[in-house]
């Protein structure tokens, strides 16, 4: 199983803090396509993803027991 955290607006468009997803292996694209399927509007483009609290790429592999978090843009002025 792999563990994701939603943060800021993922939060209440998924309705939940946190969830885990039953798989062994995906890559971030698999991750990030996953998300925009289940919850439209997910925002797949412009998210980031931390795997285990590091910043990673889209080919990047997630194993279970990884921990995601899925980061959205941030803006400010």
């Amino acid at each position: 199983m792999i563990k994701v955290h939603y943060f800021a607006r993922l939060r209440e468009l998924t309705g939940k803090s946190e969830e885990f997803i039953d798989k062994d292996y995906m890559t971030v694209q698999q991750l990030l396509d996953w998300a925009e399927e289940k919850y439209p509007g997910f925002g797949k483009d412009m998210i980031h993803v931390a795997i285990n609290e590091e910043y990673a790429l889209k080919d990047d592999t997630i194993q279970t027991g990884d921990v995601c978090a899925f980061i959205p843009p941030v803006s400010g002025g």
